[in-house]
């Protein structure tokens, strides 16, 4: 039997800036690598937020814009107040209770990605 281990997201992206903004300084990811074939050619690069990795792509082609994932997340009540109290103008995102339990806190990317951040038996 095979067996399967991690799954990377790759997310599009089509500002370098606020990318890293939205990533790096609102969600508090961390900048792992970034790769150019040439100068002026798109970026590609990973991040990692906690043991999650994801990768962000301006390659057209790379994901497609509107994409949805979901992070499970430990201790979430703390992360959304982090997320609140960061300072980031563009989001503000509540903490829900969803009809089939647990807790999520959803924010949307500069480039209409959806990322919900999820905790099973949270608060």
């Amino acid at each position: 039997m095979p067996e399967f281990n991690r799954v990377v997201p790759i997310m599009r992206m089509f500002d370098v800036g606020k990318a890293k903004e939205f990533y790096l300084d609102f969600l508090g990811a961390e900048l792992l690598w970034e790769h150019r074939f040439e100068e002026a050619l798109p970026l590609y690069m990973a991040i990692k937020l906690g043991g999650c990795e994801l990768h962000l792509s301006e390659h057209h082609g790379d994901g497609s814009p509107g994409a949805n994932i979901r992070i499970e997340t430990a201790g979430l009540a703390d992360y959304h107040k982090a997320l609140l109290d960061s300072g980031y103008r563009y989001a503000r995102p509540g903490l829900e209770k969803p009809p089939w339990g647990g807790c999520e806190a959803t924010v949307m990317d500069p480039f209409g990605n959806r990322i919900t951040f999820y905790e099973e038996d949270g608060v």
